[in-house]
């Protein structure tokens, strides 16, 4: 063999006194790929995330759900204990999703035409879809 590297090729490998070796997930991990479009991934799935569109209730629903609300505001000391299905809006696109829930009224905000659940929740009048209660039996509504 009269190659360029003949007097190195059987030298034994260099082993350092100061470093552990790697351990070999690590070893191979340095050379796993990498992600060239980062946050493409997130695009994808945010793309593909579906939304609901906002229902629009005709004028009768309009008015039981006034009426609903109505009640619930004059007797909401004694029956305060709810179901609301309403609209959130999505934050990053058009559209958004419906959302129901059970909890007991803390108070109308008038000024800012909003329901405040004892949890904090705060649901805008405009977007409750549907408003249900035991008070509700005791009165004729649909």
């Amino acid at each position: 063999m009269n190659g360029k590297y003949d007097d190195i090729i059987n030298l034994p490998r260099h082993i350092s006194q100061t470093h552990k070796p790697m351990p070999i997930p690590d070893r191979a991990a340095q050379f796993a790929p990498f992600a060239a479009l980062t946050g493409y991934d997130e695009a994808v799935r945010e793309t593909s995330r579906l939304t609901d569109a906002r229902r629009d209730l005709d004028e009768t629903q309009k008015a039981v759900l006034n009426e609903k609300l109505r009640i619930l505001c004059e007797y909401t000391d004694k029956y305060s204990e709810i179901t609301v299905t309403y609209f959130v809006p999505d934050k990053k696109k058009s559209g958004g999703e419906y959302v129901t829930v059970c909890g007991t009224v803390r108070k109308f905000d008038n000024y800012e035409c909003k329901l405040i659940l004892q949890d904090g929740t705060e649901i805008l009048f405009k977007d409750i879809t549907e408003l249900d209660s035991e008070l509700f039996d005791r009165f004729d509504i649909e």
